[in-house]
């Protein structure tokens, strides 16, 4: 999956713009951030998943969801390394991340 790939998706959801955090682009819904791209580096994202979807993803998509380390990734926030994800997990996840922001 490449970058473009990634923020495409994230955009097809309702409501979702596209704006920037800490030099980074990140996805908003309802003025909450439930994804971004480009961060740590290059060719990763993160979305936002409660810490019980965070669970499901890294042990199913071990080499695609990575959480974030420290507090944030104990909450839920979770690398997507773009390289080795499929279209189908990534949409999945960035459907549950934009779900529980859109929901608050």
């Amino acid at each position: 999956m490449t970058a473009n790939e990634f923020r495409r998706m994230a955009l097809r959801l309702p409501d979702a713009i596209e704006a920037a955090h800490m030099g980074h682009p990140d996805f908003r819904v309802s003025g909450k951030i439930f994804a971004t791209l480009g961060y740590p580096r290059q060719g990763m994202g993160v979305v936002i998943l409660t810490r019980e979807q965070q669970e499901l993803f890294v042990r199913t998509e071990p080499t695609t969801f990575v959480p974030v380390p420290g507090g944030w990734g104990k909450k839920g926030s979770t690398h997507v390394m773009l390289r080795a994800a499929t279209k189908a997990a990534v949409r999945e996840a960035l459907t549950m991340a934009w779900r529980n922001r859109a929901d608050q």
